[in-house]
């Protein structure tokens, strides 16, 4: 008889009491350090385990299960033999935001058997890094099991006490996974409600646990939701029904469910544990990869001079954003829209593809092969943005094109979703990229889970809700919303964000723009913000003549977009204030934002190698609330020994570039 049969894999915390664990299989593993330690046990037939954290339960009485539409495992269990192993990450990041890592773990592989006469078998793999650990379960192939529907991953993290939860919400599975962070206390929180990953909670003592998953590949996206003490995993269904989660057959490996933890908020920021658990580079060849800044003309409004013969989607105006681009050193312009129409033939409306679109079809009198050898020419690469819905019908003969015609890459747009069958297309799209040496940035899109590891042209992802907003929202993107972002959506990965605007306004005047926005925060919270997130692909939004002879944009002219090293330096106070140090080569970038409130701080040097070093240091001026695009610029000597005294204005920010004097 065909029949749902639920496997529950009990996740419970273990207080060690003296006689409660005679008869059972008790398994301890721990971070290379000592601080992190995770058990597990079999106890009435089934498997329990607990996490702490230098003592500190973080995980209690929890479980873990995989809900099947067969009878392939029963609810009794047993354990197999616990199998360890010693082992480091050391690789290299073409994209990341550390070039060299070298991250030692301890893994544990435990077999959790059925009872019944097939003894079918899933692995339940372990590792334990400093800072942070993992698990999933591995379901290898099986004699009489090759393929399975898993219609609920129950995932739960039972968690102790009432710490403060902060994420982003959602009241469904279809999302563009943009929004405002909410941050409520857990006994608070509805258990109707969605949590997007990353979760960030914030226990007392200052520690902090950020829950997201990693190497989501051929498997649904995770959410998190509230069931009394617990929160329980959801996953993302097939679209036009709700039951079936994913269908695949063996062996098949689920993502991993990463919990990073230390009571150094840094810790999380800089830590590598995500693209540590996924596979190396399969791509073999990196040459033509490269990582840089591009132009956005679309958040403009495609402005440009009243000078200009003809704009329109056209070689003339293509030429006017290549100039800026190469003057300037900023390494792609991206061709957009202009006068909401698409670059391609489309007949639909709002953005939205209509029957008969076409991206291998440019507009009449939009020559992309004449555009992509005049921007060779300067030194300069072209990339388009492309509607999913629109691209991916004709995705092979469409990438085929684009790398006739020398485009380098594109955003890819719209997907607002993350079932199986998404995720499947996008790791499609990124392999099918590489073969013809095009890079991705997806838009409307889950949060990344260190895929950038396997697939370096995935050079970054939304899921956020950004400085796009400033065209329509007349509330504006404020710098309480920007100090989320390090907290919460980058402890994932590369968060793109529609940066450059150099229009900023007090929020009293602030009103939506469609063309030439506005912006809220300071221009040097603008220049900052280049460095606190972390980009692979950063955006310089607006038009040429915004920039060219304004204060400040010398900066984003000069600095990387990938980076050997991140630190992030204090005082870092979480959702308050943060500085982020991040080195390319022997220079140092560093980015200070606030919130609302204005600081006073105190930033030491103390991350410099030894001798005397340059600064250029970019400071909010005095009058900086009411004409927040002022700003200061001083150069001064530093060394490893010296703190720099910055005051920072509501909603402002510092930006520093450090080099060998």
């Amino acid at each position: 008889m065909h029949m749902r049969i639920i496997i529950f894999f009990l996740l419970a915390e273990i207080f060690l009491i003296p006689g409660r664990l005679h008869g059972q299989k008790l398994v301890h593993l721990f971070s290379p350090d000592g601080k992190l330690s995770f058990s597990f046990r079999i106890s009435h037939g089934s498997a329990r385990y607990n996490v702490l954290f230098k003592g500190t339960p973080i995980v209690a009485e929890s479980g873990l299960g995989l809900q099947f539409a067969n009878g392939e495992i029963g609810d009794e269990v047993n354990s197999g033999r616990a199998v360890f192993r010693n082992s480091v990450e050391d690789y290299e990041l073409p994209v990341g935001k550390t070039r060299k890592v070298h991250d030692p773990y301890k893994e544990v592989t435990i077999p959790i058997i059925a009872s019944g006469p097939e003894k079918t078998r899933v692995n339940l793999v372990v590792r334990a890094f400093n800072g942070g650990l993992a698990f999933r379960y591995e379901i290898p192939q099986q004699a009489t099991w090759t393929e399975f529907t898993l219609l609920d991953e129950n995932t739960n993290f039972r968690i102790p006490g009432n710490p403060m939860v902060h994420s982003l919400m959602f009241g469904n599975y279809t999302s563009s996974h943009e929004g405002i962070y909410q941050t409520v206390p857990f006994l608070k929180l509805r258990e109707d409600t969605l949590l997007d990953l990353p979760v960030l909670l914030e226990f007392p003592k200052n520690i902090y646990v950020g829950i997201t998953e990693a190497e989501l590949v051929d498997y649904a996206g995770m959410y998190l939701s509230k069931r009394n003490d617990e929160l329980v995993s959801r996953l993302s269904p097939w679209p036009h029904q709700t039951s079936i989660k994913v269908k695949s057959t063996l062996p098949h490996n689920t993502p991993w469910r990463v919990l990073l933890i230390s009571d150094r908020i840094g810790d999380l920021i800089e830590s590598n544990i995500i693209t540590d658990l996924n596979e190396p580079c399969k791509i073999p060849d990196l040459t033509w990869l490269k990582p840089g800044k591009t132009t956005f003309p679309w958040w403009n409004g495609n402005v440009t001079p009243d000078t200009l013969n003809a704009p329109g989607n056209n070689f003339v105006t293509n030429r006017y954003y290549i100039d800026f681009c190469a003057r300037n050193h900023l390494e792609y312009h991206s061709v957009v829209e202009y006068g909401l129409h698409q670059w391609y033939v489309d007949d639909g409306v709002n953005f939205q593809p209509g029957a008969h679109a076409d991206v291998t079809t440019p507009v009449p009198g939009l020559d992309m092969a004449e555009i992509c050898s005049y921007a060779k020419s300067k030194g300069v690469g072209v990339r388009v943005w492309v509607h999913f819905y629109a691209l991916y019908p004709k995705l092979d003969t469409a990438f085929a094109l684009f790398e006739k015609w020398g485009l380098k890459g594109m955003m890819v747009d719209f997907m607002d979703r993350d079932d199986q069958q998404m995720v499947n297309m996008q790791v499609e799209i990124l392999q099918k990229a590489a073969a013809h040496h095009l890079h991705i940035q997806f838009h409307g899109a889950y949060k990344p889970t260190g895929l950038s590891r396997t697939y370096p042209n995935e050079f970054t992802r939304e899921g956020t809700l950004n400085y796009e907003a400033d065209k329509w929202n007349n509330e504006g993107i404020s710098p309480d919303h920007d100090i989320n972002m390090p907290f919460t959506r980058m402890l994932a990965g590369s968060t793109d964000y529609h940066l450059g605007g150099f229009r900023a306004v007090p929020q009293s005047t602030f009103r939506a723009q469609y063309t030439r926005p506005l912006v809220l925060g300071t221009r040097c919270h603008m220049l900052a913000m280049y460095v606190v997130l972390e980009n692979y692909l950063q955006m310089v939004c607006d038009y040429p003549a915004a920039y060219e002879g304004e204060a400040g944009f010398e900066f984003i002219t000069q600095i990387p977009t990938v980076w050997d090293e991140t630190k992030v330096l204090e005082p870092t106070k979480a959702f308050e204030y943060i500085t982020i140090a991040r080195r390319k080569n022997n220079d140092w970038y560093l980015g200070t934002i606030t919130n609302h409130a204005p600081r006073t701080l105190k930033i030491p040097m103390s991350f410099l190698g030894p001798g005397t070093y340059l600064a250029e240091i970019y400071t909010d001026a005095d009058d900086a609330n009411k004409n927040p695009n002022h700003l200061e610029r001083e150069n001064r000597a530093v060394t490893a020994k010296d703190t720099v005294n910055v005051q920072v204005s509501a909603g402002g920010g510092m930006a520093m570039k450090i080099t060998m004097k």
